[in-house]
C-alpha cells in the first residue's frame, strides 16, 4: 500500500493538475498541459478547427467553448503530434519537433543558466530566472490577436518599440494575417487598426478618460476600467482592468481586422460581443477621403464638407468617393500668393458632434488662443478644441472624419469669406 502511494505522489508531482511550471527536466509534451495555479488557463497543443497542424498555446480551462487566447509557433506549426516544450541550455523556452529543431524560440538574447517557465492566473507566460526572480521574458508583452486584462498595449514614441496584437489568418491558421492593432506613435495618442500596414480604423484621440472618435464612448467599453499612461520615458501603454474578476473577457483582433470586446455568458455558454471598433461603413478609415465626411445616417453616407465640392462628380455621383472633394473658392492666402485681389479674410465653419480628422498638430494654447492661432496662420486649415486634450490644428487634408448623432468634438474648417455669406468673419453651425 506504501509502495502505491508513493508512486501516486511521484505521478502527481509531474503530471498533476497543479503543475503550472517548465524547467529544462520538467517539460511538457503534445499530451500534456501546463495549468495556471487558479487553474483559469490552459497551455499545451492544439489544432484549429478544419486543421491537423499542431501548436503550442494558452487557452481557458473552465469554458466549453475552446478559446485559445495565444500561440507560440503561429508560423512554423508542428506536422506530428511528436513536439515538446521545454527550456533551452541557453535558457529560452523553445518548441521543438521530433528532430529536435527549434521551431520557436522566446530568442532571449542573453543566455540565462537556470531558468523556468510558469502559467500564471492572468494568462501570461512568464520565463524567470531561477536565482534572483527576475523576469526575463513573458507573453504578454508577444500577444497574438487577444489582449487580457491587464496586459499593456504599448508604443515608444522615441525608439518606436511597439506590443500589438496582429490577427490570425485565417480561423484555421493562426500565423500572421492581414491585421495589427495598436496604439499609434503621436500627441494624444490614438488606437489604430492596420491593414497590411496602412490605417484600417482609427480611434481618435485619447482626452485622458475616452476616445473621442469612438461613437457613444461616454458609454462604451473604454469608459470601464481603461488607462493610458505615459511613462514620461516615451512609451504610452493601454490596459484595462474589471472589477468582477471572475467574468472572462477580453480584447480579440479578428481575422476581419474588428476589434470585439468580448465576454463569457455563463447561462448562454457561449461569447458574447459588448463592442466593436467598426460597426458601419464610415468606420473604415477614410471612407470619404479628403474633405469628405461620412454619416451612416445619410445616403449617400460621404457628402463634402461646405466650401468643397467633389473632385470627380462623376465618380462621386456613382458612389466612387476615392478621389475626394477639392476646395469651391480660394482662401484669402492662396490668392494673395497667387497675385490676385487679396480681398476679405477667410472664416470658420462649425461643424457639431464630428470624428476629428487624422494627422492632428497638438499646442497647449487655451480654446480663445487656439482659434486666434489656427486664423492667423495662412497653412491651419481647421481646429478644434477639447477638454483634456487641448489645441487641435490641421494643415493639411481633412481625412477620416465622421459625423455623429451623438458627442464627438466641434471642427472648425476653414473656407473663403464668400462661403460665409452673411456671417462674414463668424463661424455658423453647419448639420452634414
Amino acid at each position: 500500500m506504501s509502495v502505491l502511494l508513493v508512486l501516486l505522489c511521484c505521478f502527481c508531482l509531474k503530471f498533476g493538475l497543479s503543475k503550472d511550471t517548465i524547467t529544462a527536466t520538467n517539460f511538457i509534451k503534445d499530451s500534456e498541459t501546463l495549468v495556471s495555479e487558479g487553474s483559469d488557463f490552459k497551455l499545451g497543443f492544439f489544432s484549429p478547427a478544419n486543421s491537423t497542424n499542431r501548436y503550442v498555446g494558452i487557452w481557458y480551462s473552465h469554458i466549453s467553448v475552446s478559446t485559445v487566447i495565444w500561440v507560440a509557433n503561429r508560423n512554423k506549426p508542428l506536422k506530428s503530434s511528436s513536439g515538446i516544450l521545454t527550456i533551452s541550455e541557453d535558457g529560452n523556452l523553445v518548441v521543438l519537433d521530433a528532430q529536435k529543431e527549434i521551431l520557436w524560440s522566446s530568442n532571449v538574447t542573453n543566455s540565462v543558466d537556470n531558468s523556468s517557465a510558469r502559467l500564471l492566473d492572468t494568462g501570461n507566460l512568464v520565463l524567470q530566472e531561477n536565482s534572483t526572480g527576475r523576469k526575463i521574458w513573458e507573453s504578454f508583452q508577444h500577444p497574438t490577436d487577444t489582449c487580457l486584462p491587464k496586459m499593456k498595449i504599448s508604443t515608444n514614441v522615441r525608439t518606436g518599440k511597439k506590443v500589438q496584437l496582429t490577427s490570425w489568418k485565417s480561423p484555421s491558421d493562426p500565423s500572421i494575417g492581414s491585421f495589427s492593432a495598436g496604439i499609434h506613435p503621436v500627441i494624444p495618442p490614438e488606437i489604430f487598426i492596420w491593414k497590411d500596414g496602412s490605417p484600417y480604423w482609427r480611434s481618435g484621440p485619447w482626452n485622458g478618460r475616452i476616445f473621442v472618435g469612438v461613437q457613444n464612448a461616454i458609454n462604451s467599453v473604454f469608459n470601464y476600467g481603461f488607462s493610458l499612461v505615459d511613462d514620461e520615458e516615451g512609451t504610452f501603454y493601454l490596459t484595462f482592468t474589471y472589477s468582477n474578476l471572475s467574468l472572462f473577457k477580453n480584447f480579440v483582433l479578428n481575422v476581419q481586422g474588428n476589434i470585439n470586446q468580448t465576454y463569457w455568458n455563463e447561462g448562454k455558454e457561449d461569447w458574447e460581443v459588448r463592442w466593436s471598433a467598426l460597426k458601419n461603413e464610415c468606420d473604415v478609415y477614410g471612407k470619404c477621403r479628403a474633405f469628405g465626411s461620412c454619416n451612416p445616417q445619410n445616403s449617400p453616407i460621404c457628402s463634402c464638407f461646405r466650401g468643397f465640392e467633389p473632385k470627380n462628380k462623376e465618380e462621386w455621383n456613382r458612389g466612387n468617393w476615392t478621389s475626394g472633394c477639392v476646395r469651391r473658392t480660394p482662401l484669402r492666402c492662396e490668392r494673395v500668393n497667387n497675385g490676385s485681389e487679396e480681398g476679405k479674410k477667410d472664416g470658420f465653419l462649425k461643424f457639431n458632434m464630428m470624428k476629428v480628422p487624422d494627422f492632428a498638430d497638438w499646442s497647449s494654447a487655451n480654446e480663445k488662443e487656439c482659434t486666434q492661432q489656427c486664423l492667423e496662420n495662412c497653412s491651419c486649415l481647421a481646429y478644434a478644441y477639447e477638454t483634456g486634450i487641448g489645441c487641435m490644428s490641421w494643415a493639411r487634408n481633412l481625412i477620416d472624419t465622421q459625423k455623429f448623432s451623438k458627442a464627438g468634438v466641434d471642427l472648425y474648417v476653414r473656407v473663403a469669406s464668400s462661403e460665409l455669406g452673411e456671417l462674414f468673419l463668424f463661424s455658423v453651425n453647419i448639420r452634414l
